[in-house]
C-alpha cells in the first residue's frame, strides 16, 4: 500500500514539494526547539559549548515571548513536534528517490538499510515527542535507547555510505550525494551550534534537493546505461 501512494508522477511531484518545504521549515523551527531545550534543566548544559551560548543567549532574549509561554519543559516537548512532519518529509522523498534509482546490487540493499534507519527515526521522533505532552513520562527514555539513538546511528553511518556511493557511480545532481557523504562532519559541526535534531539537516536538504527536481518534472536518480547493463555494479 505505501509503495503504491508513491507510484504516480502526481503523488511523487507532491512528496518532491513536501520534502523541500519540510527541510526549510525544519532549518528555522529546528533551532527554536534548541533555543527551548535551552531553557529546561537538562539542556542547559549544552550551554557549556561556546558556539552555542554565542547565539543562543542572544536568541532567547529576542524571542522570549515564544519560549516563556509555559513552563520549560512544555515548550521544549511542544516544538519538539516539528520533527515527525520533518522527518516523515526526507524519507517519503528516499522513497521516490529509490524508486527512479531502480538500484541493484550492493546499493540495493544499502538502499534498504538507509531507507530502515529513516523510516525508524520517523517512528523515533514520534515516540519521542508525540507521546509526552505537558511533562515526560517514562516511556521517553524508553524511546531514546530503543529508537532514537539506533536510528541516530543508521542515519549518520548510512546516509554516509549511501553517499559515496552515489558520487563513485556520478550520481546527477552531485550536491545531494556530497551532503549525504558529508553527513556525519556536518552533523558534529552542526551539534557544536544547537540541538540533535538538527544533526539531520544534511539528509533534509540532501532530499529537498533531489525533491524539488522531482516537484519540477527534472530527471534525478536514474541508472546509467552501464548500470542497466550491469547490475552487479549498481
Amino acid at each position: 500500500m505505501f509503495d503504491n501512494l508513491l507510484r504516480t508522477e502526481e503523488s511523487q511531484r507532491k512528496v518532491g514539494r513536501f520534502a523541500w518545504a519540510m527541510a526549510w521549515f525544519g532549518l528555522v523551527m529546528g533551532q527554536l526547539h534548541a533555543l527551548s531545550r535551552h531553557n529546561t534543566a537538562d539542556g542547559k548544559e549544552d550551554l557549556q559549548l561556546p558556539l552555542t551560548a554565542w547565539w543562543s543567549d542572544p536568541a532567547r532574549k529576542a524571542l522570549k515571548p515564544l519560549l516563556d509561554w509555559a513552563d520549560p519543559d512544555t515548550v521544549y516537548l511542544t516544538y519538539g513536534k516539528i520533527w515527525l512532519p520533518v522527518f516523515l518529509a526526507f524519507t517519503l522523498c528516499a522513497f521516490v528517490v529509490y524508486r527512479r534509482r531502480r538500484p541493484a546490487g550492493f546499493q540495493k540493499w544499502l538502499w534498504r538499510v538507509v531507507l530502515f534507519g529513516y523510516a525508524l527515526g520517523v517512528v523515533s521522533v514520534a515516540a519521542d515527542y508525540w507521546t509526552q505532552w505537558t511533562d515526560y513520562n517514562p516511556f521517553f527514555e524508553v524511546a531514546f535507547v530503543a529508537l532514537t539513538i539506533p536510528a541516530f546511528v543508521v542515519i549518520m553511518f548510512g546516509s554516509t555510505a549511501l553517499g559515496i556511493t552515489l558520487l563513485v557511480k556520478r550520481f546527477r545532481p552531485v550536491t545531494p550525494a556530497l551532503l549525504l557523504t558529508l553527513q556525519i562532519p556536518l552533523a558534529l559541526g552542526i551539534l557544536q551550534f544547537t540541538s540533535m535534531g538538527s544533526a539531520a539537516l544534511p539528509v533534509m536538504f540532501a532530499f529537498a534537493i533531489l525533491g524539488r527536481r522531482i516537484a519540477l518534472g527534472e530527471p534525478v536518480g536514474v541508472r546509467t546505461r552501464r548500470e542497466l547493463a550491469d547490475p552487479v555494479v549498481a
